[in-house]
């Protein structure tokens, strides 16, 4: 994805969307807020190649890098090679802007919409024949930020700023030296239920919250490129990350005011060196980092209890050390044999060490060039080091107010562990008079599937590991050349079952385990982020009189409905079936440039403002509807500075 198509993508280039992944990627959709992609919401985020660890499972909300400062973004999902790193359902390659398209010039970006929205940002650039930078500074703020568990937008601001800097040197034709940093703060207010007697506030009573969160996200990675021969390759990145999410709440909340702070300071190292021997591709590295987590986890009851209130910290270190070798081998020019290790030895608390093989083949068709592969391979993600804010000490001592407050609910926590995935995958690509088809199935075979659970009826999650899941897709993409001289077209489907078996494993778990109340059927049931069909189509065109107009249709067939029971009534007459209704919406978008320095757009999302319910999983503020109609314009003024 260029940045072109991320400017003329609805909706696309504003700060907190990821419509440039879910309008593209088939088997990617945002639900209960969190982008999930094949069956989970795991993936990575890698800077220019560098892999920006964040070991916390879907805990933020805000963008990890702004789309407006990206170049290009490559989405890699399965079939990795060694030196892609070990989150099976996605990874994503951001290149940042460097300055070299540019000569001294800069660019503003002004939006107004509904809601109060506005996206906007000032960027500027200028190169020599060595020395390229690009910068920005960005502002956004909406009364809309999350999806909310009615169809009534109440209590739902967003607002963020930040900065990015990419510093491009090449200091001979051998050595390239580039700096790229960015710091973001977020907040987001937890939307609610305004009435007590609703179904929703039935299952959820989230009436008396008045929650918000703060987030702050920085990060800083420096890349040493060594040119030894044509053939042969040297990178050296160190980096650092910093990232802090902070869910607070009124004091005077009812029932229950949570405080729930979490930070994690990451500093570390990836290198690598490839060549060239004779038909191989042989590529061999290291990644590694250190980790240190702060916590602080407290609650005041209002609920009348008299419950006293707690305030638990807590705090962690560990960290990660990977090294690989990857060979990618051609005995002909129609046959490439994929070969790799990677082996991970993660130590905090407790130590893991996994080695992970992975297998691949591609065959090209002569004349056709289709392309048919096959691909096995294993992977281990590192777990969250903090299950809760707990010592062992206190834990062992009965002081745990956390640990007792969860045994009241019928539940207790336990270590944390790896997960552990196991991928097969076959495929096709298909070109043909500029066309694209690529179409896969794939079936990842998972242990202790790491996933989220909350404590009691709160919106409060704790990171879990379930003993097993499994996600079984079929997928296809579709791109298409220019038609016509006027546009191209796009579509993504998934077909895909993500289910899980057996008890919670690791965190949250269920307590006591050997109770009637915590056995688990032991057959496989969907995870609450399961959707069957999805489905986007879009066409990007260019008109006559510089005009640009961009469409995209979602279909989603329905997200697993949370409140259904099998063996008695739904906990909501509405939603009386195993799913929730399917949904669709409509995006449209239209632009003119007027000369080389202004252009302008306005864009439409959700047109015909169809609203359900999504999901009714508890998390920010319980159940969730879909996004409402959003209307804004947008305004782009480049100039000489």
């Amino acid at each position: 994805m260029s940045r072109d198509d991320i400017a003329q993508t609805p909706g696309a280039d504003r700060t907190n969307s990821m419509a440039m992944i879910t309008d593209y990627v088939p088997g990617a959709y945002i639900t209960h807020d969190m982008l999930h992609m094949r069956g989970g919401h795991q993936v990575s985020w890698l800077l220019d190649g560098v892999q920006i660890p964040n070991t916390n499972i879907a805990s933020n909300l805000g963008a990890q890098i702004d789309p407006k400062d990206i170049d290009y973004i490559e989405v890699q999902r399965g079939s990795y090679t060694s030196d892609v790193g070990d989150r099976t359902y996605g990874v994503f390659n951001v290149v940042p802007r460097t300055g070299f398209e540019r000569n001294r010039q800069a660019e503003l970006i002004l939006s107004a919409g509904s809601f109060l929205q506005t996206n906007d940002q000032l960027n500027f650039g200028n190169h020599t024949e060595k020395f390229a930078y690009y910068a920005s500074l960005t502002g956004n703020r909406s009364d809309y930020g999350l999806s909310p568990p009615t169809g009534v937008v109440i209590h739902d601001a967003a607002n963020g700023y930040g900065g990015f800097a990419s510093l491009l040197y090449n200091r001979t034709p051998k050595d390239q030296l580039r700096l790229i940093t960015q710091l973001r703060a977020d907040y987001f207010q937890i939307p609610y239920d305004p009435d007590p007697n609703s179904p929703g506030n039935q299952q959820f009573q989230s009436s008396g919250l008045r929650d918000g969160q703060h987030e702050l996200d920085g990060t800083v990675a420096f890349s040493w490129l060594h040119t030894f021969n044509p053939a042969t390759v040297l990178q050296v990145s160190p980096f650092f990350h910093y990232n802090r999410a902070d869910y607070e709440s009124n004091p005077s909340d009812i029932p229950v005011a949570t405080t729930s702070d979490r930070s994690s300071t990451y500093a570390g190292a990836q290198a690598n060196i490839t060549t060239e021997v004779a038909r191989n591709t042989i590529q061999a590295g290291f990644y590694s980092f250190g980790q240190h987590d702060n916590y602080l986890f407290g609650a005041i009851f209002n609920d009348g209890t008299n419950t006293p209130a707690f305030r638990t910290p807590d705090s962690a270190s560990g960290g990660v050390i990977e090294a690989y070798l990857s060979d990618n081998y051609k005995p002909t020019s129609w046959l490439t044999l994929i070969a790799g290790l990677r082996q991970t030895h993660f130590q905090a608390e407790f130590t893991e060490n996994v080695i992970a093989p992975r297998f691949g083949v591609a065959l090209r068709i002569p004349k056709l060039n289709w392309v048919f592969r096959g691909f096995y391979g294993r992977f281990y993600q590192p777990p969250p080091l903090l299950t809760f804010g707990c010592t062992t000490a206190a834990i062992a001592a009965g002081t745990c107010s956390l640990q007792n407050f969860a045994l009241s609910t019928g539940t207790s926590f336990a270590p944390l562990h790896g997960e552990r995935d196991e991928e097969h995958q076959f495929g096709v690509q298909i070109p043909l008079r500029g066309w694209l088809l690529d179409a896969d199935t794939f079936k990842t075979r998972i242990n202790n599937f790491l996933d989220h659970s909350n404590i009691g009826d709160s919106s409060i999650y704790f990171p879990v590991t379930v003993d097993g899941a499994l996600v079984r897709a079929w997928e296809l993409s579709l791109r298409s050349p220019r038609l016509w001289n006027f546009g191209q077209a796009h579509l993504a489907y998934s077909n895909q079952i993500a289910e899980q078996r057996g008890a919670i494993t690791g965190g949250l778990i269920c307590s006591p385990p050997t109770s009637a109340e915590c056995d688990v059927d032991p057959n496989y049931t969907p995870v609450d982020h399961d959707q069957r069909d999805t489905l986007n189509v879009g066409f990007n065109a260019t008109l006559p009189w510089r005009t640009t107009a961009s469409t995209n249709l979602y279909y989603g067939s329905g997200f697993v409905n949370g409140g259904f029971n099998p063996d008695g009534p739904p906990a909501d007459p509405r939603y009386p079936n195993p799913y929730l209704p399917e949904h669709t919406t409509f995006d449209l978008s239209i632009g003119k440039t007027f000369n080389e320095k202004l252009s302008a757009s306005v864009t439409a999302t959700n047109v015909a403002n169809r609203r359900v319910l999504l999901d009714n999983s508890l998390t920010f503020g319980g159940f969730h509807y879909n996004d409402p109609r959003e209307i804004f314009a947008e305004l782009r003024y480049r100039f000489k500075y």
